[in-house]
């Protein structure tokens, strides 16, 4: 017995309420976009800016050690990060901890510093601390319009890409639909005040492909059935597009979810972040396509050229490029 979660052939109609599932999306992304401007993100050490500190010891790296050790400090953000490569000694041990920046001040200063590195000795006194390197304000800037200009050159990409694989119309559905996406990623980190880094703009981009692919797999069918049915309505098609591809969209995304899932319970705090925006993003990136692009290219029509049946075989198809 196969498991199946949505059953083999459904006929739902997933525009009929097109008003409330569109102005839902809508309200959605305007509150997202109040909460940004309004309550603003969390920015993590990488925009903020900050110092990074390299240790080294004869005995291993224990993260949880270093952070109980550095927390009753008031320091702020910490990351503190296992260094591993394979040129090292066997008996060289190197982490990474990066401080936020304090208010006030472009550098970490010596009593600072000199306050961490005591509370580190308590944990090992074999530690050392080879290299001390702070990040200004100027250059976490930087990093921040590069995230952007980033996330803006990947739905560029997907702008033109989906323009020359179908019509502008699709390309137009799709990238409403990951512009969606974005926003609203955006905004629940805004709400919630999750720390935004690095991390979580490898994982927008992540969200924009996923989102596409599913966006695709359902234009894929919707052109086909287009060529097949040249007579059904347009909103009809889709509905039909939709309920044949749902069974693999769902499918896709639950097991997605539940190794998603399984990290953020048991990944720890590293990565808790990341993987929580891909959590959300699989969510309303499945949402998305089916209730937004497709609601898009069903307000814009679709133009239906189709081609001559192949004089060799009458088929009519022959000429289409798949």
């Amino acid at each position: 017995m196969r498991l199946r979660l949505v059953p083999a052939e459904t006929n739902w109609d997933f525009f009929g309420k097109t008003p409330i599932t569109f102005g839902f999306s809508a309200l959605l992304m305007v509150a997202s976009v109040v909460a940004f401007f309004v309550i603003g993100l969390n920015f993590g050490i990488d925009f903020k800016g900050g110092t990074t500190i390299r240790t080294e010891s004869t005995q291993e790296v224990d993260v949880g050690a270093y952070r109980d050790a550095l927390a009753p400090l008031g320091l702020g953000d910490i990351s503190i990060v296992a260094v591993n490569d394979v040129n090292f000694r066997e008996d060289q041990h190197v982490s990474q901890i990066r401080i936020e920046a304090q208010e006030g001040q472009e550098a970490i200063t010596p009593e600072t510093l000199a306050t961490i590195e005591g509370a580190l000795q308590t944990v090992d006194p074999a530690i050392t601390f080879p290299s001390v390197e702070s990040v200004g304000p100027k250059v976490s800037g930087e990093l921040v319009l590069s995230a952007v200009y980033a996330v803006l050159a990947a739905i560029g990409a997907v702008l033109v890409y989906i323009w020359l694989r179908f019509e502008w119309q699709f390309s137009l559905g799709a990238v409403a639909a990951l512009v969606h996406d974005v926003v609203l990623t955006i905004g629940i980190f805004s709400v919630l005040q999750i720390k935004f880094d690095l991390a979580i703009i490898a994982a927008l981009l992540t969200i924009v492909g996923y989102s596409l692919n599913d966006t695709v797999v359902v234009f894929d069918r919707v052109r086909e059935n287009l060529r097949r049915y040249k007579k059904m309505d347009l909103k009809e098609v889709l509905n039909l597009s939709i309920n044949e591809t749902l069974s693999r969209t769902v499918m896709t995304s639950v097991t997605t979810l539940i190794a998603l899932v399984s990290l953020y319970v048991l990944g720890g705090d590293v990565i808790r972040g990341f993987v929580f925006a891909m959590i959300w993003g699989v969510i309303v990136g499945t949402y998305s396509s089916i209730f937004v692009a497709s609601a898009i290219l069903l307000r814009l029509g679709v133009k239906r050229d189709w081609s001559k049946p192949d004089a060799n075989t009458g088929n009519q198809f022959a000429n289409i490029d798949a």
